[in-house]
Order: structure tokens, then C-alpha cells, then sequence
């Protein structure tokens, strides 16, 4: 169910959150069930974490340089708030696609999220839907796409495709997750190989290899012709046939067109950092584009990915792409963070290790008080900058620092 009201603009996140939050602690003593901060939400996350699983999910690539620096890069752009400018009925619904959303925020593809609780993607994807925001089903999902598109039900999903060195099924993933009722096609291209993670190596830990996040695969008729049999039934043998074929390291631009002839969906390129491959990937067939280092979680001291954001939407706009979609994430971790992004030129921003460390600490109550935290944050942030719909945030909003 959305949260968006009749007249289809977004409700007011912040004065609801607000009220609820000091009307609880004043009258009822009772304090909100997760913190606020991102900082102590990370440490609360590890304590109710085994140590191998917070590592998977809170490390990054190298010495976690561009994790930091993603963070660390909003603080170039500073936000110049406006006064007296009737903020009093602030709308933060955005279109995309044809569709419209309350908010410019989505839930990340995560995954593996059953090593953060037990309900793994099926409670993150219901919190998703019930607030509206579209959640991007990762291929690594422990659950498979058919069962998280019923628990978001009637509610915006998109689905992320990890590209198989196997077309067939490749294949098989787009046509399920057409068949399934996702309305766009994630394609992350930035994980060719898996990365080194040193928290990781240090656990020697990887999910994958205990059958958690095959859910896809271990559901798929081609990949159980590859197995041979049911991969349940031998799952050693299948566990194998994952790593054989989950990624292909000699995808090229050609590939991609390809795979934009195989759907309908619209189609966005996840994982752009350089403003020519925006191009490339619009020449591709792509309809769209999200840019992203992975939250940092592939190549270390790389550039920080709002920094490549401007980069981007001006180089498209100078090739004449300027219409078509650029979405955004790593690093946003508050209201201001996306207020920033928003005004550099995204159409959407991500969230990915607040929501994760939401599910871990208290499941699906967990994602969804992270998720109206943020858009109250977001909300608030945007009004007091003297910005009344999310149309109206852009670069005169900012200075550099």
C-alpha cells in the first residue's frame, strides 16, 4: 500500500514522522525502535550480526577507500537555502517510465539477504511496498523473483540482473522476470569479477558457497539442466555450477544491445562512473542509466560516485541524451545527501546498507522505520532549503566548496 495521498503528491514525511516520534517519546516514554544515526544504525547492525555476515554486508573493496570517500565527497556541495518561499505544501513525488512514485528513493539491489534475518528480501521488499518506493530484486537473492514480486504484490519492483556467462539463462532471468510483473531490468555491469574485500578474505567468508543467495538459480530450468537434476537435490554440485557461470568478465557494449533485443522493460545500465560509457550505454539500447561504484564495493580509491554525477548529466546533455534518466547511488546515507544528488541532476537515489542494517536489526519494522527516517530527513531538508517539489531542486541550489 502507498503512502501517497488521493490528490497523488507524497504526504507530509517529515511533520508525520515528527509528530509520531515526540508524541511517542513525550506522552509514552517510548523511544524510537532504531537509531537515527547512520553511524550508531551501523554499530547496532553489528551487534545483531554474526561477524562473518556484518563484514559481507558493511565491507568494500581494498583498504574501503571509496567507500569513505563516497560518503566524505557530498560535503564539496554545499546547499544555499532560500527564504519566504511558500514551502508549505511540499510534494516530493517524481515520474519515471510513465509511472509515478512518492518519492525519488528506491530500495537498492541487496543480495543475500537472508544472512541479515531470516525473512531476507520478502520483508525488505513488503517495507518497500507499503511506503510505495520501488525495490530492485537482486539476482542474488536467496528468495527467488516470483515469490519477492508477490510480496510486493500490487507495489512498484524492478529486477537487477547479474549477467550469466550462460545466455540461456540469461534468458531464462529476463523472460522470468517479465513473466513475474517487474517493471524495469537493472543491469549491473560493474561486477564483471568479484572484487577483493579484505574483511571478506580475513573471514574467508563468501555466502554463496553455503547455497545462500542462489534463489534464482536454484529455481531456473536452465540452471537445472546444467546441474543436471534438481540443484536441492545436490546442492555441492550446484553450489559449483553458480561460481561457474555467475558472472562473464568478456561482456562488451555489444552484448548489451543484445540483451535491450530480448525485452520490452525499460532498461537501466547500473554502475556508470565515466560520462562516455553513459553514452555507450544509451547507444546500447539502454533507456537509462544509474550511477554507481557499487557503494565502494569493487574497486578501491575510485572516483567517489557523486562525483561523477555532474560528469555525467552534462556529458549527456552536450551528446543530445539529455531526456534520458540518470539515477543515482553510493554513499547516500541522509536527506541532505539525495537533496544534494537530486539537484546535481538525479531523477532517483538509492538506499542500500541503511535499509540493510534496518532488516538485520529488526526485520521488516526495521527497513521501514530506516525508509521514513530518510524521507522525513529528505522532506524537511528540502522545504527548510526552500524548495517546495522535488522539480525544483538544481544546481542553483548549490555552491562548491
Amino acid at each position: 500500500m502507498s503512502d501517497e495521498n488521493e490528490s497523488g503528491r507524497s504526504p507530509s514525511y517529515g511533520r508525520e514522522r515528527l509528530v509520531d516520534v515526540y508524541t511517542q517519546g513525550m506522552l509514552a516514554d517510548r523511544r524510537p525502535a532504531l537509531p537515527p544515526r547512520f553511524e550508531d544504525l551501523e554499530a547496532a547492525a553489528e551487534d545483531a550480526l554474526e561477524p562473518e555476515a556484518f563484514a559481507y554486508v558493511a565491507g568494500s573493496a581494498g583498504a574501503e577507500r571509496t567507500e569513505r570517500e563516497n560518503r566524505e565527497a557530498f560535503s564539496r556541495w554545499r546547499i544555499v537555502p532560500r527564504m519566504l518561499r511558500d514551502v508549505a505544501d511540499r510534494d516530493l513525488s517524481v515520474e519515471l517510465f510513465g509511472e509515478r512514485y512518492p518519492a525519488p528513493v528506491g530500495l537498492a539491489p541487496i543480495g543475500v539477504q537472508s544472512i541479515l534475518h531470516e525473512a531476507g528480501e520478502l520483508a525488505s521488499a513488503r517495507a518497500a511496498a507499503d511506503l510505495g518506493l520501488p525495490f530492485v530484486a537482486s539476482s542474488a537473492a536467496t528468495e527467488p523473483m516470483e515469490e519477492v514480486a508477490d510480496a510486493v504484490g500490487d507495489g512498484p519492483a524492478w529486477f537487477q540482473l547479474y549477467w550469466s556467462s550462460n545466455r540461456d539463462l540469461t534468458r531464462s532471468f529476463v523472460e522470468r522476470a517479465e513473466a513475474a510483473g517487474y517493471g524495469a531490468l537493472v543491469v549491473t555491469v560493474d561486477t564483471p569479477v568479484i572484487s577483493w574485500r579484505e574483511r571478506d578474505v580475513e573471514q574467508a567468508y563468501l555466502p554463496f558457497l553455503d547455497a545462500e543467495g542462489v534463489g534464482n538459480y536454484f529455481t531456473d530450468p536452465v540452471f537445472e539442466d546444467l546441474v543436471g537434476g534438481d540443484p536441492a537435490e545436490n546442492e555441492d554440485a550446484a553450489v559449483m555450477q553458480f561460481v561457474d557461470v555467475f558472472g562473464d568478465a568478456s561482456l562488451t557494449w555489444d552484448d548489451l544491445e543484445w540483451l535491450a533485443g530480448l525485452t520490452d522493460l525499460p532498461i537501466l545500465v547500473k554502475g556508470i562512473v565515466h560520462h562516455e560509457d553513459a553514452v555507450l550505454a544509451l547507444e546500447s539500447g539502454a533507456d537509462g542509466v544509474i550511477v554507481s561504484n557499487h557503494g565502494g564495493r569493487q574497486v578501491d580509491n575510485a572516483l567517489p560516485a557523486i562525483e561523477a554525477l555532474p560528469r555525467v548529466v552534462d556529458h549527456l546533455e552536450r551528446e543530445g541524451y539529455g531526456d534520458a534518466p540518470v539515477l543515482f547511488d553510493s554513499g547516500i546515507r541522509r536527506g541532505a545527501d539525495a537533496v544534494v544528488a537530486l539537484a546535481l541532476g538525479a531523477e532517483m537515489v538509492f538506499l542500500g546498507r541503511p535499509y540493510a542494517y534496518g532488516l538485520a536489526i529488526d526485520g521488516e519494522d526495521g527497513v521501514a522505520e530506516v525508509c521514513r527516517n530518510f524521507l522525513g530527513d529528505l522532506d524537511l531538508t528540502m522545504g527548510l532549503s526552500g524548495r517546495e517539489a522535488i522539480a525544483e531542486l538544481d544546481r542553483s541550489l548549490l555552491v562548491e566548496r
